[in-house]
């Protein structure tokens, strides 16, 4: 088998945010009293995007870019002027096909009344809000900047901007969280009308502050609970579940994200920042990740010690790092994804699929790789059964 090159897309890392918050395992850094060097980090970004594009040059060619995705930290934090400078470095760089998405994520707290204009007129198409919640103790508990009245007037404000596309990010299982609690945060996101709703739980992640000191949190069935009622809730709303914690009203499934669980490529630029690329000329899949310190990847000024790390995906790994992706899809992909993408034959993978079907993990179709609801729930050990 041979790889198909896949649908490419850009990630831009933003490694600023205004207070690290204790469930974070982001790349993230809090203010401190001296202010970021935003209008250097731009200059940095696009000495990056200009190394990595001569690292790849014949695996980038003639491929038109689908989505570009500002992440972070809290890209808000950077002027529409500076967004603008560089999507036009970007675009004198990268072709991009016609009305590409352009996502900005934005925390409610950062963005002031009328920015949100500057960002459309820069190109950005698609917001992002960080709300978590629109209960304020919750908020407080999370450590989030922002209250429930704010997250409201940041949305209206971008839909009176012209924001046609806007997700909103929502956790559940919040510490000391009712069942009746994350419901009522569903029904208020629902109420504000976004084309894209991301839902997904509160876990504990390592080197967290959280991690150091567990809040009280629902138990696994509590939690559970919670995802089916509000799956429902959302889906009475017209609000399609194509991902395990993501969900859209008809024609706005996110593309840059549908384009990492189809195990598309995409390039990452900014500290900390991965991406990943098919060659079909060596038929390999390379990785490459930036050092993570906005200090070190400033001071790289876009050389070679701007590159935390590169690697090729042995044909062990494959799989899972396939599966780790596609089996998050509700849909599933189809099964000749897996040998365009990977290169490998759907023979690689016939035993554990034929397990997996037995354990009613995955449905049973030749011409489709998706979940049961049952594996959906215990999704971590699918995914795990395709280690090699």
């Amino acid at each position: 088998m041979s790889l198909i090159a896949p649908p490419l897309a850009l990630y831009i890392h933003m490694p600023w945010c205004v207070k690290k918050c204790p469930y974070c395992d982001f790349n993230s850094h809090g203010l401190r009293s001296e202010p970021p060097p935003y209008a250097d980090y731009i200059n940095h970004l696009l000495a990056d995007l200009d190394a990595d594009r001569a690292d790849f040059a014949a695996a980038l060619e003639g491929r038109p870019v689908i989505s570009i995705f500002f992440g972070g930290g809290t890209p808000s934090l950077f002027s529409p002027e500076l967004i603008d400078r560089l999507l036009d470095g970007v675009r004198e760089r990268l072709p991009l096909v016609d009305n590409a998405e352009i996502t900005l994520e934005t925390n409610p707290g950062t963005v002031e009344h009328g920015r949100f204009d500057g960002y459309l007129a820069a190109g950005v198409n698609r917001i992002s809000f960080g709300v978590q919640s629109f209960d304020d103790d919750k908020l407080r508990r999370l450590g989030r900047i922002h209250s429930s009245d704010e997250a409201e007037a940041a949305v209206k404000s971008a839909q009176d901007a012209g924001y046609a596309n806007i997700n909103l990010d929502l956790m559940y299982a919040l510490p000391q969280q009712t069942l009746a609690g994350a419901l009522t945060d569903v029904a208020r996101a629902v109420a504000l009308q976004p084309t894209h709703i991301s839902h997904y739980q509160l876990t504990l992640e390592p080197n967290t502050a959280f991690a150091a000191n567990p809040p009280p949190l629902p138990d696994d069935d509590h939690a559970w609970a919670m995802q089916e009622a509000c799956e429902a809730h959302l889906a009475d709303a017209g609000y399609g579940q194509y991902e395990i914690s993501a969900y859209a009203l008809p024609d706005r499934r996110c593309t840059h994200n549908l384009n990492y669980w189809r195990f598309g490529d995409y390039l990452g630029i900014g500290a900390g920042a991965h991406g990943k690329l098919s060659d079909t000329g060596t038929g390999q899949v390379h990785r490459r990740w930036k050092t993570r310190h906005p200090r070190a990847y400033l001071e790289a000024a876009g050389g070679a010690t701007r590159i935390g790390g590169d690697s090729v995906v042995s044909p062990a790994e494959l799989p899972f790092e396939y599966m780790l992706n596609a089996l998050r899809l509700i849909d599933g992909v189809p099964m000749a994804d897996f040998a365009e993408r990977t290169g490998l034959p759907a023979e690689r993978i016939a035993a554990v699929l034929t397990a997996d079907c037995q354990r009613g993990w995955l449905h049973d179709d030749p011409q489709r790789l998706r979940t049961t609801t049952l594996g959906q729930r215990f999704l971590n050990d699918v995914i795990a059964s395709f280690l090699d």
